[in-house]
């Protein structure tokens, strides 16, 4: 069965975005932009939110700015092509290779796991994920941890007020002295998943 994945640049404190609403302190240098690119190839279907799915529309026409260096090129050419589902309440189309969900995400989580298909099926946003691990939908967070406190904002983990253990799976540091941490939900008598 396809994982489910989240994934998404966290500052220590724990937050996507701070209380401003910025995140650019999670712009990764050539080290861990080459990191995200080899994870990119892993995944079959990616999840949206509405604003995440709004800051990655650069990315469709990215290919034809004629500054981008060859590791942008490459990750347009792998992000492009990939399937995309934006849940939205406000949007009435997507570019690309992209379709506006027709369910909730544990509808689509379903149907995506029954479809014949490679890869994980990731989730970007904090509010889809939020609605997925509620939904105990989660396999695997995966958190690129940037060394800056931005005292609020939009959190990464959902705040369910229920304990979810984890089994750490990998570890990486960066010369920039980003962390990525990988975890496992651990499911007791779990099979399949």
């Amino acid at each position: 069965m396809r994982r489910v994945t989240y994934s998404m640049g966290v500052s220590l404190d724990g937050y996507i975005v701070g209380p401003d609403g910025g995140f650019d302190w999670t712009a990764p240098d050539e080290e861990v932009f080459r990191f995200w690119i080899d994870e990119i190839r892993g995944v079959g279907v990616h999840l949206l939110g509405r604003r995440l799915y709004e800051t990655m529309l650069y990315w469709e026409t990215a290919d034809q700015d004629p500054s981008l260096d060859d590791s942008m090129r490459e990750w347009a050419s792998l992000w492009n092509p990939l399937p995309k589902v934006v849940f939205s309440t406000t949007l009435s189309a997507v570019e690309g290779n992209a379709r506006l969900a027709s369910g909730g995400v544990a509808e689509e989580i379903e149907r995506l796991r029954a479809e014949p298909g490679d890869g994980d099926i990731a989730i970007g946003g904090a509010t889809l994920a939020a609605e997925a691990a509620a939904s105990d939908l989660i396999d695997e967070y995966q958190l690129m941890v940037h060394p800056v406190l931005v005292g609020g904002g939009i959190a990464f983990f959902p705040q369910h007020e229920r304990r979810v253990d984890l089994e750490l799976v990998d570890t990486r540091t960066f010369s920039s002295k980003v962390v990525y941490l990988r975890y496992r939900v651990a499911r007791q008598g779990a099979s399949g998943r």
